[in-house]
Order: structure tokens, then C-alpha cells, then sequence
């Protein structure tokens, strides 16, 4: 990762242009082509130095609802367990962690009431018990690279 990349990256942490050619218009910000820009973020994607791109919603001021939700998986069954409860539209993302509860994922859901539903279908496909720990409090930890 150059000094490039990182300006975007840094760039991006703080908004991305609403405008008709956003792109275009990030990149003359950053004074590099657009299609370098393009190029530059599919590599940082790619490499998995960026793990997304897109935007942050606020679920809960939609209306909707996250949570995060760990198992305990049996390590024998974890794969199987993984698929089965990344089958559910509602998992945003799940990941396996080295502790008694290993595999954890995110809920998002339309209404709150559907964290609980959701839930209960898990538990009833995997016949395992699901933690749920749902957000308290949100922080923000804003992350700039020294250029």
C-alpha cells in the first residue's frame, strides 16, 4: 500500500461525493485519473486490505434492527453449522473466533422485533443455543493512515 492508497483510503473514511460522477469527482480530489481510482479499489478489495466498499447504514434509525449473536459450535459440525445459518437472509457476515463461543455473526433485520424470530429459526436449525448481544452503545473509531 502506497501513499495513494492511503489517501483514499483516509478520503473515503470521511464521506463519498453524491454528485453524478462521484468517482470522477473523488479522483480529481485526489489528483489521480478516475480510472486509477477504480483500479486502486478493486486492488485494495481484492488483496483484502479493504474487506468492503459500500455504504454504513443506520439500521435502527430505518427502523431495522442488528445484532451481534455467537455460538457455540461443535468443531466437527462448524462447516455444516456455518452454512446453515449463513443461509438466513438476515446474516450479514459470520466468523469463526477462537474462544468458547467460536462462531459469531450480525443479524440485520427489517423491524426489531424480528432479531428474536430470526433467533429462534437458528436455534431450531441447529439445535444450538444463540447468545445475543445487541448494541448498547455505538462508537466510532475512525481510522486514518499516516501518509
Amino acid at each position: 500500500m502506497d501513499n495513494i492508497d492511503r489517501n483514499i483510503i483516509n478520503t473515503l473514511q470521511d464521506g463519498f461525493p453524491i454528485c453524478t460522477s462521484p468517482y470522477k469527482q473523488l479522483a480529481q480530489d485526489l489528483n489521480i485519473s478516475e480510472q486509477e481510482l477504480i483500479t486502486r479499489l478493486k486492488k485494495l478489495l481484492e488483496t483484502g486490505v479493504l474487506s468492503r466498499f459500500g455504504p454504513m447504514y443506520h439500521a435502527e434509525q430505518m427502523g431495522g434492527a442488528l445484532s451481534l449473536a455467537a455460538i457455540k459450535a461443535p468443531e466437527k459440525d462448524f462447516d455444516n453449522i456455518a452454512e446453515t445459518i449463513n443461509a438466513f437472509p438476515e446474516v450479514a457476515h459470520n466468523y469463526a473466533r477462537e474462544h468458547a463461543l467460536n462462531m459469531w455473526f450480525v443479524l440485520a433485520t427489517e423491524t426489531p422485533q424480528q432479531i428474536q424470530q430470526v433467533i429462534s429459526k437458528i436455534e431450531e436449525k441447529t439445535g444450538l443455543t444463540v447468545y445475543n448481544m445487541p448494541k448498547i452503545r455505538e462508537y466510532f473509531v475512525g481510522l486514518k493512515l499516516e501518509a
